[in-house]
């Protein structure tokens, strides 16, 4: 550890900022953030003495004491979307040894390959009419109706939502849609190792390959696998179809048959689409993103998408020939797939690179044959672009940070004899230097603020335990009724029954709520309610999930009470002044759902979760707009699974400066939450301490031995408002 301090100019001002280098970078202009509200996406940190930028790779025990603060404007800022940003090029030297290591392979190649033009095209020329029958209308629409498409769109806008982005344009939609339909398909198609019986439904065993018959022949099934089962010895069959209708059909496969049906979704859907083809035995998929400007990688066997690195860095493949296949074309975009393209070059070994270009420029030319110069010009343009794109990745650094997993699809013991496994500790996405996140999560302390009104009225009107608990498991079911409605057009009426009675007389109580969800009630002549959507339908989209959970634990703590009176109108029924809407910096985190925001929206659904994290991590949270709250207590919920994850030893910190130094707000040690879901209320033992950031320190998980993996389900931090605690 080496303490520094740091005078930091900007915007006319200068900045004193004491900094530990054991905190890693992304603190560093968390600081800053703290200090100059700029972003930390939106900074540029230089020397004030020699101009040499700041970055990741810097030694920070070493850099100037004197730094400057720039903050970039929205155009460079978005530039970064290209990942040709400076932060990525290597260096010169770097730049040189890799050239002349091309340049070596490339001359070896020369001696060990001939122009062996004819078993590439073997290779390739099959799938080239296997993606036209994406093109057909009939095909699209047959993969269409497969698809809730309502849900999807909800959830891609939910996913905006939960990213502060209500409004987003058409690319950004299109691109959020994209992901879920990737995480659709993913949990709808089933991967085969040996296919269950026909007859039982027991398990098979492999008999070796059999003869297609017609009907398996129609559908492009040139293989035929046979199964025996192990307890009634009937055969089954496993035809490999070719045909992606036949695949909406049967929904199962191997990587083949997954790739093949997901582009054909993806085409069906309006996306430019390549299938992907990999000469050492994979198949997935690569679509353009406009939001992007560029293609992006769709594994839809692994659910990853965007990380083209993946089959090298972590499968450990040992690729050559990556080829993308689509209507206009045919392409060599290996280089997307390695950084070790010297070694990719010694392995591509069946014809020489100018006899490959040679044979994917001719296919490319028959495609193209028929399209109009307006198109013709358009895609040259952007073939242009993606070879200059190759080329910027080809020369750039890995994203250290960025830990990738073995291969998760198909049976262990397959998966080790390919070599592709990993291991069991790494098997997920994972980032160890996350950005500053913002938490959209002004509704969730909306909702529990909304409740402290219906359990006053409850409690005026002198309801006991029994009819409380009917009223509010009436409104759940209401809920529950609008939420299986369009999202786009929810409503649902409540009829005259008993309990809507008393419903009809509370309804007043429940309008801070109804504002909270963003909808709105009327009460009809005839004694019935309508309840509809208020406003945006993607505000109540990122609510409903909230306020089920919290009725759900409203529910439970009504059963806790002795009795209703105004004493209870306090903790645990009544939880006010949720601190809310403030920026999240992790130690590490889960991609794409293990984000550390997880933790603070609210739901049961989600959870922060830290890959490296059982001996020792952290999470800081950032008051927005730096204003000073005391924290009175905080409220930790145990995730949906794995209790040897669970938080047990932490510290937790306030700072009155924006985490530059911290004090101890709470200690504990030898925690254990019983249960999933569960819900632990900490009062924090060192009060009246005015802070903007706080940080937990969690020490060691429930079961250090069994797990590398830290997790936790959701934070919720309360706040002294009025010189009143926000709970008793």
């Amino acid at each position: 550890m080496v303490a520094r301090k740091f005078v930091v100019h900007h915007g006319g001002s200068a900045f004193d900022l004491d900094y530990d280098t054991d905190d890693g970078f992304e603190v560093l202009k968390f600081q800053l953030f703290s200090l100059t509200s700029v972003p930390p996406d939106q900074q540029k940190i230089v020397g004030a003495d020699d101009n040499r930028e700041v970055s990741d790779e810097s030694d920070l025990e070493s850099i100037s004491d004197k730094l400057r603060l720039v903050s970039i404007d929205e155009e460079e800022t978005s530039k970064e979307m290209d990942k040709s940003a400076d932060d990525f090029v290597i260096s010169d030297e770097e730049l040189a040894r890799k050239l002349q290591a091309e340049e070596d392979a490339l001359m070896m190649q020369q001696f060990v390959t001939s122009e062996n033009r004819e078993q590439v095209e073997q290779r390739i020329r099959p799938y080239v009419s296997q993606v036209l029958m994406y093109e057909d209308p009939h095909r699209q629409e047959a993969a269409r109706k497969t698809v809730p498409v309502d849900k999807l769109e909800e959830k891609a806008m939910v996913a905006l939502a939960r990213e502060g982005n209500l409004k987003p344009a058409k690319d950004e939609f299109d691109h959020a849609f994209l992901l879920q339909l990737l995480f659709w398909f993913k949990q709808s198609f089933r991967w085969v190792n040996s296919p269950p019986c026909d007859s039982c439904n027991n398990e098979t065993i492999n008999q070796g390959m059999g003869v297609a018959n017609q009907s398996e022949s129609l559908y492009g099934a040139s293989r035929v696998e046979l199964y025996r089962c192990k307890t009634c010895s009937s055969v089954t069959r496993f035809p490999r179809y070719n045909d992606p209708l036949k695949l909406v059909e049967t929904r199962k496969g191997r990587c083949g048959e997954w790739a093949n049906c997901f582009t054909l979704y993806c085409r069906a859907f309006g996306y430019e689409s390549r299938l992907v083809l990999d000469f050492t035995d994979h198949v997935w998929t690569e679509c353009f993103s406009p939001y992007l400007r560029r293609w992006m990688h769709l594994d839809p066997c692994e659910g990853i998408y965007d990380n083209p690195l993946l089959y090298e860095k972590g499968w450990n493949k040992k690729l050559d020939y990556v080829i993308a296949l689509a209507r206009d074309g045919v392409y060599d975009v290996i280089k997307r797939y390695t950084r070790k393209w010297h070694e990719v070059l010694s392995r591509r070994v069946i014809t020489t690179e100018p006899a490959l270009a040679s044979i994917i420029t001719d296919i490319t030319r028959e495609q193209r044959k028929n399209f109009n110069s307006e198109t013709l010009l358009k895609l040259s343009e952007r073939d242009k672009s993606e070879a200059e794109e190759l080329e910027r990745n080809l020369f750039s650094k890995d994203d250290a940070s960025i830990s990738l997993p073995g291969r998760q699809s198909g049976d262990k013991q397959w998966r080790i004899s390919r070599s592709e496994f990993g291991s069991d500790e790494h098997c997920s996405l994972s980032s160890s230097s996350c950005p500053v996140r913002k938490c959209a999560d002004e509704h969730v302390t909306k909702i529990y603020n909304a409740f402290s009104p219906i359990v006053r009225q409850l409690v005026e009107q002198g309801s006991d335990k029994s009819t409380a608990k009917e009223v509010v498991e009436f409104f759940k079911r209401t809920l529950v009724s609008l939420r299986n409605t369009p999202f786009k057009t929810r409503r649902t009426a409540v009829n005259a029954v008993p309990t809507s009675s008393l419903f009809s007389k509370m309804l007043p109580s429940f309008g801070q709520l109804f504002d909270a969800l963003s909808l709105k009630s009327e009460l009809g002549a005839n004694g019935a309610i309508s309840i509809s959507l208020a406003s945006d339908p993607v505000k109540t989209s990122l609510a409903l999930p909230v306020v089920f959970h919290a009725l759900d634990d409203l529910i439970v703590n009504l059963n806790s009470c002795d009795k209703l009176n105004k004493e209870t109108i306090s903790w645990p029924l009544v939880k006010l002044n949720r601190i809310c809407s403030g920026f999240v910096l992790a130690s590490g985190e889960e991609l794409p759902f293990g984000i550390a925001t997880s933790a603070f929206d609210g739901t049961r659904m989600s959870k922060w979760e830290e890959p490296n994290g059982a001996t020792g991590c952290w999470i800081i949270y950032k008051v927005v707009d730096n204003h000073m709250h005391e924290l009175v207590s905080y409220e930790l919920m145990s995730a949906n699974d794995a209790p040897e994850r669970d938080p047990m030893d932490w510290i937790l910190e306030g700072s009155g400066d924006g985490g530059t130094s911290w004090h101890i707000l709470d200690k504990r040690t030898s925690e254990k939450f019983d249960k999933r879901y569960q819900r632990k209320t900490y009062q924090v033992k060192s009060q009246s301490f005015l802070a903007n950031a706080f940080r937990f320190r969690f020490q060691a998980v429930r079961d250090v031995k069994s797990t590398s993996r830290f997790q936790i389900g959701n934070f919720d931090l309360y706040m002294k408002a009025d010189g009143v605690p926000s709970t008793k």
